[in-house]
Formats: C-alpha cells, sequence, structure tokens
C-alpha cells in the first residue's frame, strides 16, 4: 500500500467520527460562544453586545455572587474527588493487583456502581440518607453513633461533602480500571530489581511504580477536572436545580442550567438562554485552561523521570 493509499483510508475511517463531532459538539460549542455576544430572549431578534453579557455576569448581581458560589462550589466537589476518589481507587488498584483471592469479582463489584443511571443512584441515596426513613442514620444509631447524625443533605455543612461523596462512590470503578492498567502494564523485573538492591514493597512503589503511573495519573486527572466542571446530573437528581439548602450545592452545571432554562420563583429565576450562554463559555475557558496547565506541567514532570 503506498502513501497516498493509506492517507487516503485514514481520512475515510476518520471521517465519521470528525463528522459526528463537529456536528453534535463543535458547532454547538461555537454557536454557544457566539451567542455570549449577544442578547435578547428566545424567539426574539438578538443584539450584538459585546462583552456586556461577561460585564454583568462578573459585576453585577445577582449573577457575581452565584457565579462565585457554584465556583467555590466546583473546586471544593473537585477537590473531594482528588483527594478521596482518586486517592481511594489507587490503593484499591495497588491491592487487587498484588494477588489477592477474587480480585476480579472485588474489582467487578466496585465498577458496577458506574454502569448505573445517575438519576438512579441520586434517588436511592436521597432515600437512603433521609432523615425520616433513612437506612443510613438507623445504621449510625445501631453502632452507637446516634450523636453524629445530622441532616446530611440538608445542612450547608453537610450538604455538598455528603453529595460529593455520592458521587464519588458511583466513579470510583472508573480511576480504579485506569490504574489497574497502567499496574499490570509494568514489567515485574523492574519490581524485582529494586527488591534485589534492597528496597522494600512501600519504596518500591514510590521509586518505580507511581512514577511509571504519572501518565494514567495525568490522565485520570484531567478525566475528573472536565467531568467535575461539568457536572449536572448529581446535583440534579438528589438537589434539584435550586441546589439547596441556599445554593449550597450549587456548581457550575446547575447554575448554568438554571440560568438558561429557569426555574421559577421570581424574575431573577426566569430562562435566560444568551446569559446561559455566557455562563457555558467561562465553563470552557476554566476547562481549557485547567486541561493545558495540567498538560504541560505533567509533560515536564515526565521528563524528568
Amino acid at each position: 500500500m503506498t502513501k497516498s493509499q493509506r492517507r487516503f483510508y485514514t481520512v475515510v475511517m476518520l471521517a465519521p467520527a470528525l463528522l459526528l463531532y463537529t456536528v453534535f459538539m463543535a458547532y454547538p460549542l461555537v454557536g454557544s460562544v457566539t451567542r455570549s455576544f449577544y442578547d435578547g430572549k428566545s424567539g426574539e431578534e438578538l443584539h450584538f453586545v459585546g462583552l456586556d453579557n461577561f460585564e454583568r455576569l462578573f459585576t453585577q448581581e445577582p449573577h457575581q455572587s452565584r457565579l462565585v458560589n457554584a465556583l467555590k462550589n466546583n473546586v471544593v466537589f473537585f477537590a473531594i474527588h482528588m483527594l478521596v476518589q482518586n486517592t481511594l481507587a489507587l490503593f484499591l488498584a495497588v491491592l487487587l493487583v498484588s494477588g489477592v483471592k477474587g480480585a476480579g469479582i472485588y474489582r467487578t463489584i466496585i465498577f458496577i456502581p458506574t454502569t448505573l443511571s445517575v438519576v438512579v443512584v441520586g434517588f436511592v441515596w436521597g432515600m437512603i440518607l433521609s432523615p425520616l426513613w433513612g437506612l443510613f442514620d438507623d445504621i449510625l444509631r445501631a453502632i452507637g453513633l446516634g450523636a453524629f447524625i445530622v441532616p446530611w443533605t440538608g445542612d450547608v455543612r453537610t450538604a455538598l461533602p455528603t453529595v460529593s461523596l455520592v458521587s464519588v462512590w458511583q466513579w470510583l470503578g472508573l480511576p480504579m480500571i485506569l490504574f489497574t492498567a497502567g499496574l499490570l502494564s509494568i514489567p515485574d523485573t523492574l519490581l524485582e530489581a529494586a527488591k534485589v538492591d534492597g528496597a522494600n514493597n512501600w519504596k518500591a512503589f514510590w521509586k518505580v511504580r507511581f512514577p511509571l503511573l504519572m501518565p494514567v495519573f495525568a490522565q485520570v486527572t484531567i478525566l475528573t477536572f472536565v467531568g467535575n466542571f461539568n457536572a449536572f446530573d448529581i446535583v440534579y437528581a438528589m438537589q434539584g436545580t435550586l441546589a439547596p439548602p441556599d445554593f449550597a450545592t450549587d456548581i457550575m452545571g446547575t447554575y448554568f442550567y438554571r440560568t438558561t432554562f429557569g426555574s421559577g420563583g421570581g424574575a431573577s429565576m426566569l430562562p435566560n438562554p444568551t446569559m446561559g450562554a455566557t455562563i457555558a463559555t467561562v465553563m470552557f475557558l476554566i476547562i481549557l485552561t485547567g486541561v493545558t496547565v495540567w498538560y504541560l506541567f505533567t509533560r515536564r514532570f515526565a521528563v524528568e523521570y
């Protein structure tokens, strides 16, 4: 096969995916960014306003306080996933590749929640955490920890961590599988050589396994960052569009949805698609900046190894 033929077949094979991406991803993204520079209600003629929408979003109420609150909550949401989800996923991956009996069964059990509908997960956990008939509070009372019972999704101090941990429970299996694949790709000869040099299991992990896992760790971090700053469904399923109590669980996704489609209850809750497009553009810029910075950092870090 000649070089021109290979190029032709490459283009033919990539064309369907490129077409789908352009129609369903690139075109709506460009349309959303473009609309953020216009103003006008649905069904009315749009008027070009330049950066006025961004000025309103960052400087005028109630948009400014809602944006700051949603962004702050999103940072907490992401931090909990990074610290709890990915750390636990790495620990489980190391444990499951160390020769534990029944590792395949445990791996399947941990991964199963990832395949469940977020709506189902949100509804079931909402029932479990209910202060009226929730099973979780009954378990705490049964083991003598009733003093620690709080309204898990009804208190501004616990609502966001609770929703975040439910999300961690559902998506724990994905980074675990990625870390497991990365660990299994490390040649056993490297670990054996480290042990010959006198390294124990802990030292062999930090000096051999973890540096070689950096590409996987970078991938997991990017997926976590993008997924968390695009998150919407788990908060919507457990708390609704108003993200109670007092917007304590409001993140960028729910703020975007509530602004774009409205939620009733006053003039500030009416649909505002152009402002929603502005919020979506800000979300895109945050994700683009975060991914770019992390890619450059991990690329440089990988070179050092």
